[in-house]
């Protein structure tokens, strides 16, 4: 590809190129739609429709306005089109309406980002001003500075804000907030799929807080909820706000023509099945593409991978276009340095960014071109939001790294285009969460005798806290006896409750923050000699202050990156069921897992091999949570300890990949982990664990299904082109002569079990 060339001419030569036809494993093309398109409400306020006018909108798509009656008649609802389809209008409107007709009323915007805040505050704010509405929109987050929030307090109509700042700023400060809560009219909750598994979990209780404060001041909003596609939207807003909801599905938005590319990187080592790797072959296609000044944007599932691609793309178009016209986009990122990345991409002045899920979310970044996945995002609603932003022709590209879920997704294409996407699941009646914001409910407002929270009874929960002297019981009120208030402590996003501060020491008397990280991802990242990337930027980890939750980090010029290892040791406490089977068992119950960081790894640049490794030293980091097993009771002395101990982690590195694909969840909410010999019953035992402190029932869901998962590890193992088991199926530390038939050997012993269930 040489000269500057239009999308639709790149994508004749992928056509025709015989590199690209051999990796190209699915072509899928998905044809333009026109708009369903209706009048504007006749009742619509004339500011308003002269608003949208100097927009140039003089009509509606379908589902926008059954959006704007269903609130009209004062239902909650919840729209689920997707992305770029307009789904804004569908809470601006009758939000707009009502405070124009009464200028009282008020409203609360979440969204799930802080990124996604400031992109609709700037799309609200353009409305307003255009016709000189007097109707004050603020975003309230950690970023808004001090003399603002008290104007925000009083005088926002319209507030705009995230689940954590709620729960951690404004619920527990509601005194401060009378003007809004008296007169709430209406809660919009955008991006609800994004609220599942822990997350989700969590804020299904930060919702339950809100609406008792409502109740409190006399309010009784509407709830308007925006999603991109799950198979149980209206379940999911139903379970989330604890409301009955009317259910917005007529999508009347155009769509483009999606040129949609299933890729897999060409094979280097024929007998182990071994790919190019994915994250090269990423730079490769989006190097050309942004040569050619098409904007682009890849996504990477994890911050070390967006740091990794963004340095090898600077370094490929630094003398075309100048290194600054591609940039990284995620978590971790100061605001202003957020900002200034959001309003380029709309400027056009950045070509291409290099993303985390952090800009899947309908952050208005541009009329992006392309779109290329490093690896499957893990689920089908993830992967059709990162594809789906252009109303012209476009192109996406799924490259498939070597892991079994992407070689399971590459190989399958009818999973991904048929099957419906996946079911959100939340389970707000986790103990331990919902006694942490029973906690903060206290602070709030005192629990009165016979209160439910959620349609939870609280007496025992209550009586519970007071014997614990967290609360106090006078009369027949519950009251919070702490000085400290609860919600600072507690994380919605994790089971980490605070987050390590990264400190640049590189300029002696120069001390600079520059980011911030999760603990529990701090042990993998940020440990000593660590190397951390920074838009690009290499950065050595020198001290890592575990008990002040801090990291101090100097610029390097390395040639390398760090990747480290994490032991897991799990016992299990109770056994709640059992099923019995000829050749194995069956468990689930709770269980301790501790994690234990113990060794880095130094991998070179380019080649990717391993250049050296460390030790780490830092403490054990405990959770009790819930599993379930199968343990194989068969003798296995034929096979051997050291076959034995291939065919476990062979068989739990593939099920660790398939199981979230068949309990529709969060990859990174549930884990696999093998044991030789499960301390409580001395058998091989494979462990499937809701990463979350109480559980937040996934692994449950895998012990009632647990033939289908087993099933469909089996057909993946079988169905890889591999000779004797590889990184794409069992892993790349179980790659031996006899790896592949081992898993299947251990697969197999289950399958071959007949049922005989009994109840513990």
């Amino acid at each position: 590809m040489i000269g500057k060339k239009s999308l639709q001419e790149i994508i004749e030569e992928m056509k025709l190129s015989s590199y690209y036809k051999k990796n190209i494993v699915t072509w899928q093309t998905i044809e333009e739609k026109p708009a369903c398109t209706v009048p504007l409400p006749e009742d619509l306020h004339p500011i308003l429709k002269d608003a949208l006018g100097k927009k140039g909108i003089d009509k509606l798509y379908t589902h926008q306005k059954s959006a704007y009656e269903a609130a009209l008649f004062k239902r909650s609802i919840v729209a689920v089109t997707p992305t770029a389809s307009g789904k804004t209008l569908c809470y601006n409107l009758p939000v707009l309406q009502e405070i124009l007709t009464n200028s009282t009323s008020r409203a609360l915007y979440i969204f799930p980002t802080k990124a996604l805040a400031q992109d609709q505050k700037s799309e609200i704010n353009e409305m307003i001003e255009a016709s000189g509405m007097n109707i004050n929109s603020y975003t309230y987050d950690g970023d808004t500075s001090t003399n603002i929030r008290q104007k925000v307090r009083k005088a926002g109509h319209i507030v705009i804000t995230n689940p954590d700042m709620l729960h951690s700023a404004i619920l527990p400060h509601h005194t401060k907030w009378v003007s809004l809560f008296e007169n709430l009219k209406f809660i919009v909750i955008d991006e609800l799929h994004m609220y599942r598994g822990v997350f989700g979990s969590h804020v299904a209780n930060v919702i339950r807080r809100l609406k008792r404060i409502c109740r409190y001041y006399g309010s009784n909003p509407l709830f308007i909820c925006t999603s991109a596609t799950i198979a149980n939207t209206l379940e999911h807003a139903q379970c989330l706000t604890e409301e009955e909801m009317c259910l917005i599905d007529n999508n009347g938005a155009p769509s483009g023509r999606k040129h949609f590319l299933f890729y897999n990187p060409p094979i280097v080592n024929k007998p182990l099945n071994i790919r190019r790797s994915a994250t090269l072959e990423v730079r490769k296609l989006a190097g050309e593409l942004l040569k050619n000044k098409i904007q682009t944007i890849v996504f990477a599932r994890s911050r070390v991978r967006v740091e990794i691609i963004l340095t090898y793309l600077q370094d490929l178009i630094k003398n075309q276009l100048g290194s600054k016209s591609i940039m990284g986009y995620r978590g971790g990122y100061l605001p202003t340095e957020r900002r200034k990345i959001e309003k380029g991409l709309r400027s056009g002045e950045i070509y291409g960014v290099v993303s985390t899920n952090a800009l899947e979310l309908g952050v208005d970044i541009g009329q992006l071109q392309v779109c290329i996945m490093t690896g499957y995002p893990g689920t089908i609603s993830s992967a059709w939001q990162q594809a789906g932003r252009r109303h012209g022709e476009s192109l996406v590209i799924m490259v498939a790294s070597s892991s079994p879920l992407d070689q399971y997704i590459i190989q399958n294409p009818e999973y991904f285009f048929k099957r419906s996407p996946e079911t959100a699941r939340i389970n707000p009646y986790n103990l331990i969460i919902l006694i942490d914001h029973m906690k903060c409910a206290a602070y709030e407002l005192p629990f009165k005798q016979g209160e439910k929270f959620g349609g939870v009874d609280t007496k025992e929960l209550l009586e519970y806290l007071a014997e614990e002297r967290i609360l106090y019981q006078n009369a027949d009120k519950w009251y919070w006896m702490n000085d400290s208030f609860p919600a600072h402590n507690i994380s919605l996003r994790s089971a980490s409750q605070e987050n390590i501060v990264i400190i640049d020491i590189t300029r002696t008397g120069h001390v600079k923050v520059i980011g911030e990280m999760d603990s529990f991802s701090a042990m993998t990242l940020l440990h000593d000699e660590a190397i951390y990337l920074h838009q690009g930027t290499q950065f050595q980890v020198e001290k890592l202050d575990w008990e002040e939750k801090k990291a101090f980090v100097k610029e390097v010029d390395a040639d390398y990156f760090t990747d480290a290892n994490v032991a897991v040791h799990l016992k299990v406490l109770e056994v709640d069921k059992t099923i019995n089977l000829v050749d194995t068992e069956v468990g689930y119950g709770d269980v301790s897992v501790r994690a234990m960081a113990t060794i880095f790894k130094k991998i070179k640049f380019e080649t990717h091999e391993n250049i050296g490794s460390g030790p780490i030293h830092l403490p054990e980091e405990e959770l009790h949570t819930n599993a379930s097993w199968i343990s194989l009771n068969k003798d296995f002395s034929k096979m051997g300890k050291g076959q034995l101990e291939q065919g476990l982690i062979g068989a739990a590195h593939a099920l660790n990949h398939i199981a979230p694909l068949f309990v529709m969840a969060d990859p990174q909410d549930i884990h696999v982990i093998p044991q030789i010999k499960a301390d409580h019953n001395e058998k091989p035992t494979i462990f499937f664990y809701d990463r979350y402190p109480g559980g937040i029932g996934l692994s449950e869901k895998i012990y009632s299904g647990i033939v289908e998962v087993f099933h469909e590890t089996k057909k993946m193992v079988e169905g890889c082109h591999c000779d004797n088991g590889c990184p794409s199926c069992v892993g790349a530390e179980c790659v031996s002569e006899t790896a592949k038939k081992d898993v299947l050997t251990i697969i197999q012993s289950f399958l071959n079990s007949s049922f005989q269930p009994s109840e513990v």
